[in-house]
């Protein structure tokens, strides 16, 4: 089964290692790519049944990550959000998982565990 996936990434180069990370996994495929909050919004709204799985950076080119994780929860039925993100600390963490997320991972740290979690969708 194919995992749909919205990456939420303001750096295009970081985009592209997430993209390739995640294909090279298993059946991960990315189906949309944004890098601001309201084109993610717009986008969760416009494909509420077309991703699985939302990667979520923090910052931003306009907005923040954690507005869109809260989105996803609206729109979506069974979708997983994630964030990955350099800008992870405890209380961070705790605020992503309040608004919803199934995981918050730090993007220099956590690469093994966000892998492990990707497989496991599987």
């Amino acid at each position: 089964m194919t995992i749909r996936v919205l990456l939420v990434e303001d750096d295009r180069r970081v985009h592209g290692i997430v993209a390739d990370l995640l294909e090279s996994i298993g059946d991960l495929k990315p189906v949309g790519a944004v890098t601001t909050e309201a084109e993610a919004n717009l986008w969760l709204e416009e494909n509420p049944h077309g991703w699985d799985l939302a990667v979520i950076d923090l910052i931003l080119d306009a907005g923040t990550g954690m507005g869109v994780l809260s989105k996803c929860r609206s729109w979506s039925a069974g979708g997983k959000a994630v964030v990955l993100s350099n800008y992870v600390s405890p209380g961070i963490q705790k605020h992503c998982m309040d608004l919803g997320a199934d995981a918050v991972f730090h993007k220099a740290h956590d690469m093994g565990r966000f892998i492990e979690f990707c497989s496991a969708l599987e």
